[in-house]
């Protein structure tokens, strides 16, 4: 099986006149205003690294792809498909918000094969929706879910966490909504306050705390939970690379949050295996997928720390095993 990559092409703010309060695109791309002549440019940089041992995609990121004056849509998708008629990638992924989706809108993105549309759901809490000023509602999300899977497409659902009203009680339904939709995968974002939005503003006036490094990795890890329980793939947690000045000016960035996370995910799962069992003097031993090892032992060996201290072990061994089920990791005692 071939490897997948995505050739990401950042589209800061385009098409997307709302402006939510923790938004500030412009800033979050590095990037004040968007070249379309430069796509070619960005592409064929990407692409002379690319060889026939991988399955590309293009991927349009950062704005709502969908609500960009039509021409000029049209125009990135013919450049994203010459591509594709060369050889050089197999299909286009786009990003767009649930209230710019509807049939005739799809009809032009499977003639130009997008194959992945990933929708900013952010929350399907209406209380959250409104404080954020999201301007669409839990039921457009449902709604271009549904249409997005009919006409035969990947659908990805992007969350946020640490919202405006955001709880770990509504993170974790919207992880479950999300779910709920058929989601072939997922994003999790915790919020960061970036500079010239109106969350920088609440925050400043006490109206809005935002998260901690640590309440970041907790929250993150709540909702991976709920997508591991119904085995749908987070794609990423966080702000990647390329997407800017990701630490912003307040929330708990860390460039590692998505391992943090994970971590975090695996040792609530493993203690939930240990309840109500003698541990003292015992050895625990964990078979985990290879890819799970770094995470069930978790950065600076901070889950090996815990359950050796908290549970009076002799040692916590990990082992990799290709066999294991991937996100899984199984913990017996000897």
């Amino acid at each position: 099986m071939k490897k997948h990559i995505n050739v990401p092409i950042f589209i800061p703010h385009l098409g997307c006149p709302n402006d939510c309060v923790f938004c500030n695109q412009r800033k979050i791309s590095g990037k004040a205003n968007f070249e379309k002549q430069a796509v070619r440019r960005e592409l064929e940089e990407a692409f002379s690294t690319v060889d026939g041992t991988v399955s590309a995609q293009i991927a349009y990121f950062g704005g709502s792809f969908t609500g960009i004056e039509r021409n000029e849509m049209l125009e990135l998708l013919e450049i994203a498909n010459e591509y594709i008629e060369s050889g050089k990638c197999d299909s286009v992924r786009i990003s767009t918000r649930p209230d710019y989706i509807n049939r005739e809108i799809l009809e032009i993105l499977r003639a130009y094969r997008v194959n992945t549309v990933e929708l900013g759901i952010q929350s399907t809490d209406e209380a959250v929706l409104s404080a954020c000023r999201r301007g669409h509602t839990k039921e457009d999300s449902f709604r271009a879910a549904a249409l997005i899977k009919e006409y035969g497409m990947e659908f990805v659902g992007q969350m946020m966490v640490g919202l405006p009203l955001g709880t770990e009680e509504n993170e974790r339904k919207t992880a479950e909504d999300i779910c709920r939709m058929g989601a072939d995968g997922a994003r999790i974002y915790p919020t960061v306050v970036f500079g010239e939005t109106a969350l920088a503003g609440l925050w400043k006036k006490g109206a809005y705390q935002p998260l901690t490094e640590e309440t970041s990795v907790l929250r993150a890890a709540n909702a991976l939970s709920v997508f591991i329980g119904h085995d749908v793939p987070v794609i990423r947690i966080g702000l990647q690379s390329g997407e800017g000045p990701q630490k912003g000016i307040a929330g708990g960035y860390h460039p590692a949050v998505g391992e943090l996370a994970y971590a975090r995910c695996f040792r609530l799962s493993m203690e939930k295996a240990l309840e109500n069992r003698e541990t003292a003097g015992k050895c625990a031993v964990v078979r985990a997928h290879p890819s799970d090892v770094s995470k069930v032992i978790g950065q600076r060996a901070e889950n090996r720390i815990y359950f050796t201290e908290k549970y009076l072990l002799t040692g916590f061994r990990v082992l990799p095993d290709a066999f294991a089920v991937k996100n899984h990791p199984s913990i017996t005692l000897q």
